[in-house]
């Protein structure tokens, strides 16, 4: 239910969620609605990318793992 259909797939979302969620906190120190407003998109890309939270890419991914594992 949680994993992608590759690993390799489910680690690139997980780098993307993760440089998208650092990325909104970084643009979002800046004083400005502009700031406000790429950060909330940021976030928004990284909720896209990790499909909800980091803990459910976490679990998906060793979802994946252990599917991965036992299909050897």
């Amino acid at each position: 239910m949680f994993a992608s259909s590759s690993l390799t797939e489910h680690l690139i979302r997980g780098l993307v969620g993760i440089a998208a969620l650092w990325t909104a906190v970084w643009v979002g120190t800046d004083a400005g609605w502009t700031a406000v407003l790429g950060s909330v998109t940021l976030g928004l890309i990284s909720l896209i990318a990790f499909r909800g939270c980091p803990v459910c890419w976490s679990i998906g991914l060793f979802s994946m793992a252990r599917r991965s594992l036992t299909s050897l």
